[in-house]
């Protein structure tokens, strides 16, 4: 089939280019020339495992191509991807512009050209319920009529950054929100390739898709908030969370996953949905209770570890002057180079405010930390960037680690110990195992485990290493 994505950003480019991988002609439309003439010759813009080799493909074999023009885009395709940024409002409701802009550039040159035919246009941006009747009536006001000349279809992504090539290709699930029988044998017809091993394509009204996926994202936010409270409780009562989340993770009705403690979720998704269905609520006259907890608990959790550092390092003031503190991890998840909502950046900010010195390593997300705080003085602290694992904590007086990354498992940590100024660390991640760190003779702070202390006399680390 001949698809238009309209959009090139992470949602859009992983669509393209999935789809071209099944076959498909694709033409990927931006209003960025840079991005689009970077995306012509041959550059993967984000960082997502295993798109690159599916890009590549598809560019060599002309079956993805990049444009800046939306004329060409949509008199090629049947099917039209509207993969726009919704970001969120200061009430935290999403915007619309960009969508409703790019519907009303779409329907004027559908008037303009009855000859094309009929389209399908598809919201796959997260939007709030009723989108796709005011992407209908927008494009209605040029004077075209749906069900004639296009439909409007509700299309929601349910991708994970690191893993979105997998989803893509092998959906859990597809869901499709329309009222159009038309419409809905179009998406059906390009969606049955992915879904060969019997997963559901899910047609419903266009309403309760917008819903789905609002209600997805917040319930899973919720079991990482639930379990940050518990880990945070385990803290007080001595349990320890890990024991607690495989004791409750085997119970089928409750599932494994998203049970990790942690100092709280990020990214470009779960921040964002959460306070738009709490604005959906709010715009309803419904309170939403347990998204209003949610996104208090949240906005604590991402600095729970700040109070613990400067109990720690702190001088009587609570001030970290001359401290250097060496953070693992910047991107909000691995796999990804997405800082947004990251965790890691609320620390640095907290952190660099009190007089802080941080020195981050990240695998992937230092550009895009740069890109967003810069690097130097930064209030009355600095942030600077490490070369590696060790570079980060030589001469650092404390390690926090604020991203999983496979590579952040298993360190040497009698080089660790030796670079630090004290064997002090703070996992944000619960990366470690709290027996191991003792045993090393690390001070290990943790979430929602019991506190561990050294158990052996730090003095010795070196000469048991030797030994």
């Amino acid at each position: 089939m001949n698809v238009a994505v309209v959009g090139t950003g992470y949602v859009g480019l992983v669509t393209g280019t999935c789809f071209a991988e099944m076959g498909n002609n694709v033409i990927c439309v931006d209003i960025d020339e840079v991005k689009v003439e970077t995306l012509s010759g041959g550059e993967v813009t984000i960082f997502e495992p295993g798109l690159e080799v599916f890009f590549e493909r598809g560019r060599r074999e002309n079956r993805l191509r990049f444009t800046t023009d939306l004329a060409e885009a949509v008199e090629a395709a049947e099917v039209i991807f509207l993969a726009l940024p919704t970001p969120p409002g200061e009430n935290g409701s999403a915007d619309l512009s960009y969508v409703l802009d790019v519907a009303e550039q779409i329907g004027d040159l559908l008037a303009g050209h009855p000859d094309w035919g009929y389209r399908v246009i598809v919201d796959k941006s997260t939007v709030p319920v009723g989108t796709a009747k005011r992407v209908t009536a927008v494009m209605e006001a040029s004077g075209i009529e749906e069900g004639v000349h296009f439909d409007v279809v509700s299309n929601p992504e349910f991708l994970r950054e690191g893993v979105a090539v997998d989803d893509f290709m092998k959906p859990e699930r597809v869901v499709i929100g329309t009222s159009s029988s038309r419409a809905g044998e179009v998406m059906t017809r390009l969606y049955e390739p992915f879904v060969r091993s019997g997963n559901p394509i899910i047609v419903m009204d266009e309403e309760s898709a917008e819903m789905t996926k609002y209600a997805a994202n917040a319930l899973l936010a919720t079991k990482i908030t639930f379990m940050n409270e518990i880990a945070n409780l385990c803290e007080r009562v001595g349990a320890d969370v890990d024991k607690v989340r495989r004791g409750i993770g085997t119970d089928s009705r409750i599932g494994s996953r998203f049970l990790y403690a942690g100092i709280g979720f990020g990214g470009s998704c779960f921040p964002k949905d959460v306070r738009a269905l709490h604005r959906t609520a709010h715009e309803h006259t419904y309170e939403f209770q347990i998204l209003d907890a949610v996104l208090r608990v949240n906005k604590i959790q991402r600095r729970v570890l700040v109070p613990r550092i400067v109990e720690a390092l702190g001088d009587e003031h609570g001030r970290l002057d001359g401290r250097r503190i060496a953070m693992w991890g910047l991107a909000f998840k691995p796999n990804t180079d997405d800082v947004r909502e990251a965790p890691s950046h609320y620390m640095i900010k907290d952190l660099t405010a009190l007089g802080a010195e941080v020195v981050a390593f990240d695998p992937e997300a230092m550009d895009t930390t740069r890109a967003e705080l810069g690097e130097g003085p930064i209030g009355e602290g600095s942030l600077a960037y490490a070369t590696s694992v060790y570079d980060a904590v030589e001469n650092a007086d404390a390690l926090v680690v604020a991203t999983e990354w496979p590579e952040f498992r298993r360190p040497d940590l009698v080089r660790v110990r030796r670079a630090l100024k004290q064997p002090l660390v703070f996992d944000g991640r619960n990366v470690f195992d709290p027996d191991r760190m003792a045993e090393a003779g690390f001070e290990y702070h943790c979430i929602g485990r019991p506190f561990v202390a050294p158990a052996i006399v730090l003095d010795e680390v070196d000469d048991v290493a030797e030994a």
